[in-house]
């Protein structure tokens, strides 16, 4: 399995996988109460410490002014990024105020405009964005699966191997058309020749996307 840098946000994760070698675990802010109850120790622990309550002290922690332009979440994505990781894994990043959630959304977009890959987590689903590229599935995944538009145009849209499929469509930001697609236990694949798309599907609590195992 590839190097993964595992962010812990501020909202209660459903889940957090045990760290593997070269693996890098960053605690953004409130971050670090969720870890420390679970008995796992960041190597980094990022933020301003507002949704924490109290700022923590040692050689491992990276502390931000709360008047920034980055959020909590976006700082330990650059951290991650600064110190070599390419695949990112948010979780307890999904939920609680939507402006956030959003915020985090865009977060998998600045990651695919670096030509590295993030996976949020949370609330049964995993989303990521992928820019010029494809997404494959293997055979067997049920569910739903939402393609949307993160920008004002994606070109040469194909969705295979799904209820609704799409050939060299164009996908806008101002309409949801790749919204509640069904999987149906085929092999299936989302691509785009153009542009990002955010991809969103349900994946069982404590599972880890295919394209990381």
């Amino acid at each position: 399995m590839k190097p993964l840098c595992i962010i812990a946000g501020a909202m209660e994760p459903e889940w957090v996988p045990m760290p593997g070698p070269g693996d890098l675990l960053i605690a953004a802010d409130g971050g670090l109460a969720h870890l420390s109850r679970r008995g796992l120790t960041p190597h980094l622990v990022v933020g301003d410490f507002d949704s924490l309550g109290w700022t923590p002290e040692g050689d491992n922690v990276l502390r931000h002014p709360a008047e920034k332009d980055d959020t909590d979440t976006m700082l330990a994505v650059r951290t991650g990024l600064e110190r070599g990781h390419r695949d990112f894994l948010l979780l307890g990043c999904s939920g609680g105020r939507p402006d956030h959630a959003y915020a985090n959304w865009q977060t998998l977009r600045f990651l695919a405009e670096r030509d590295a890959a993030g996976w949020l987590l949370g609330q049964g689903m995993a989303a990521t964005v992928i820019r010029n590229g494809r997404l494959d599935f293997a055979p067997g995944h049920k569910g739903v699966v939402s393609v949307f538009c993160p920008g004002d145009r994606a070109a040469g849209v194909d969705l295979a191997g799904l209820h609704y499929p799409l050939r060299d469509a164009a996908l806008s930001g101002g309409f949801p058309l790749g919204v509640s697609n069904q999987f149906t236990g085929e092999a299936a694949s989302v691509s785009v020749r153009e542009g990002f798309l955010l991809v969103m599907w349900e994946l069982p609590q404590g599972t880890l996307p295919e394209q990381l195992r």
